[in-house]
């Protein structure tokens, strides 16, 4: 496809991305890149925005977005001028860049990429490359206080690593995009483990067996403190609503919320607070003044200041209707725990994957019980829904075939009575397509 346009608008911009670069969540594999070359040439090229903010840098395989909202909200509330980075978007490219809340303007995408195209055509830069050098281009343009910034994939090469934060956040490790990142949780901290950095504090979120010594070697090797979120901060859950959740919590240092209220539903938020406050007490310790006030109120806030979507979000009720983008083995384990604490006659879960992953040990864990309405999203890397029906068949679950997301949604809605409950899952483009 040629673009010969003297200006591009902002669609023609986001064809011009969307079809020239590989772009990981539309085809896969095939556009990890495996080093940081391109992104220190574009570091370069822009004259290193990333070095003119803040910022707080947060990986892992679970959690990471909620992190890194609840993270931004409070930063936020507490009146920083706060950009915050996450990936993927679920209906808007503009999602993954935000100042305040608000998205980076469409004049901004097509002026940059407009500015930049010769230049970075050289260097031949991946969708996610140019994503996170517009990031932090528009942040130094905003002159925004502090960024945080999500990791796309992994972390020791990630293109946003070449970040020198205040403080480094690994939420936890699971089992995904093993392909790439390896076939061990072990091998998996490494990869993650990559954002530790010299003499930069480093939060770990939830820890286990396998993956704590990696965390601990590789800080040693950086003189890098090391903090443990489990040791920092202690949460209890006091009542679970469908649309949020109260919980108590206690500090190391002593700091407690009675009554916390969190905007977030989601049973495993309670330990991506925990992550949350031991990551505030660590950013106090250093450079920021963040009152407890701020705290509550930006917690209870968190869709409205960050605009964050798609965690545990009721999406309609009689029947009840929820979306979680929860995708892998641990994120499905906890949607089921979810899904079991409600009552419900019957369940319909509407179902898309992709198709690069190992989907079968994510299969063997969904209810037998449930009626299936197989679906794809409308992405080149989703699992044709014949394919996944197929696979659902061998371990035991029934549903048909749909042409659609949205046409497996309806046909739900349809065959539910209003004590039912819709869930809709299994990988991110699945729900984007119906929020």
């Amino acid at each position: 496809m040629f673009f010969l346009f003297s200006k591009m608008n902002y669609t023609e911009t986001l064809n011009y991305l969307f079809s020239k670069l590989p772009m990981f969540h539309r085809i896969g594999a095939a556009a990890y890149k495996d080093n940081l070359d391109n992104s220190i040439a574009l570091d370069n090229i822009l004259g290193h925005p990333h070095k003119s903010f803040k910022s707080i840098h947060i990986a892992g395989t679970n959690g990471k977005g909620s992190t890194s909202n609840m993270l931004a909200a409070v930063l936020q509330q507490q009146g920083y001028k706060t950009g915050l980075f996450t990936s993927p978007h679920l209906k808007d490219f503009r999602e993954r860049i935000r100042v305040n809340g608000k998205m980076i303007p469409k004049k901004y995408v097509s002026d940059f990429v407009q500015q930049y195209m010769n230049e970075f055509d050289v260097v031949q830069p991946s969708f996610f490359e140019w994503t996170v050098a517009l990031a932090f281009d528009f942040f130094r343009h905003s002159k925004v206080d502090v960024a945080v910034i999500e990791t796309g994939l992994g972390g020791r090469l990630d293109s946003t690593n070449i970040i020198q934060p205040q403080l480094s956040v690994i939420t936890n490790i699971g089992w995904d995009h093993v392909n790439l990142l390896g076939d061990t949780l072990e091998k998996i901290a490494v990869e993650k483990a990559g954002i530790i950095k010299e003499n930069i504090p480093v939060l770990i979120g939830e820890t286990t067996i396998q993956t704590k010594n990696v965390f601990l070697k590789k800080a040693i090797e950086n003189s890098a403190p090391i903090y443990f979120a489990s040791n920092q901060c202690k949460v209890e859950l006091k009542k679970q609503h469908l649309e949020y959740l109260i919980v108590d919590t206690q500090s190391k240092n002593g700091e407690v919320y009675k009554n916390l209220k969190l905007s977030l539903a989601g049973e495993y938020q309670l330990k991506n607070v925990a992550t949350v406050l031991s990551a505030i007490e660590l950013l106090k310790d250093s450079c920021f003044v963040i009152e407890k006030k701020n705290v509550k109120k930006a917690l209870t806030d968190i869709q409205q200041l960050t605009g964050f979507r798609g965690r545990w979000q009721v999406l309609g009720t009689k029947p009840l209707i929820i979306a979680d983008t929860g995708h892998n083995v641990d994120g499905i384990k906890t949607v089921i725990r979810q899904i079991c604490k409600i009552s419900f006659k019957r369940l319909h879960i509407v179902i898309g994957m992709v198709n690069d992953k190992d989907i079968m040990p994510v299969l063997k864990l969904l209810p037998k019980h449930a009626t299936y309405y197989f679906c794809n999203a409308k992405i080149p890397r989703a699992m044709p829904a014949k394919e996944l029906k197929n696979k659902a068949i061998e371990v035991g679950l029934n549903g048909q075939i749909y042409t659609s997301v949205k046409q497996a949604l309806l046909s739900a809605k349809k065959a539910a009575v209003a004590q039912d409950l819709i869930f809709v899952g299994g990988s991110t483009f699945t729900v984007a397509e119906v929020l």
